[in-house]
């Protein structure tokens, strides 16, 4: 099996992705990376994915982006909430981190370096997201050019590949391929502003677009919501 490095969040995303990877013949590489999000029970439900599928090879790397802020994520700002569906797919939320996928693939590509891995797996998508620009494509493409000039592995002539496999897919479209590979979705979490005990607010942009997925899916949404 070859070895491929994945970011897990511990989202509904990333998981399909981890499983996609899985089932694509690859031998995952978790990377978790704790930045200052708001929501960190992420990186508790990231870690129950892994096990859910087998995967031992798990890795957290903290790296504070609340020094820098800029984010409702990594700021004292407030969460957006109840925000209708074309509001949302206006502009670029307050929610967006700054170069935060940047810095997550660039310490995937580094960790894929140091164990020989040639492949890195990430759960961004550009069709039900919330108007990140480092979601699209255009960005994946620039970033695996990247990937060959800037490491040794590149200039010596191996190929880094940057694997996006949920980008062209909707949410429910994502969900169904996800329960086709047995992800365990009551495992992940979406909500960008839970309450303390971890249930998500359902109320938030996040929390919005996994409801809304669930539904087209004809999936029952296992989420578990704070009470209101």
């Amino acid at each position: 099996m070859k070895r491929a490095v994945v970011l897990l969040s511990g989202g509904l995303d990333s998981a399909t992705c981890l499983a996609l990877a899985r089932s694509s013949g690859f031998e995952p590489e978790c990377l978790l990376v704790r930045y200052g999000q708001r929501h960190q029970v992420e990186l508790e439900r990231a870690r129950a994915v892994a096990r859910s599928m087998g995967v031992g090879a798990v890795r957290e790397v903290t790296v504070d982006l609340r020094t820098i802020g800029g984010s409702a994520l990594t700021a004292d700002v407030p969460v957006p909430k109840d925000r209708p569906e074309s509001e949302r797919a206006r502009g670029i939320p307050v929610t967006y981190v700054p170069a935060r996928n940047t810095l997550l693939l660039a310490l995937a590509l580094g960790l894929a370096e140091v164990v020989g891995a040639r492949d890195i797996f990430i759960g961004v998508n550009a069709v039900d997201y919330s108007g990140y620009p480092d979601c699209r494509p255009e960005f994946i493409q620039a970033f695996e050019a990247l990937a060959t000039l800037a490491t040794r592995a590149g200039v010596e002539g191996e190929r880094f590949r940057i694997h996006a496999p949920l980008s062209g897919l909707s949410k429910a479209e994502i969900i169904r391929t996800g329960v086709r590979l047995g992800v365990d979705y009551a495992l992940t979490h979406s909500c960008y502003d839970p309450a303390p005990d971890g249930g998500a607010c359902g109320r938030c942009d996040s929390c919005l677009i996994r409801r809304l997925g669930f539904q087209a899916a004809g999936v029952p949404d296992p989420t578990r919501y704070a009470a209101r």
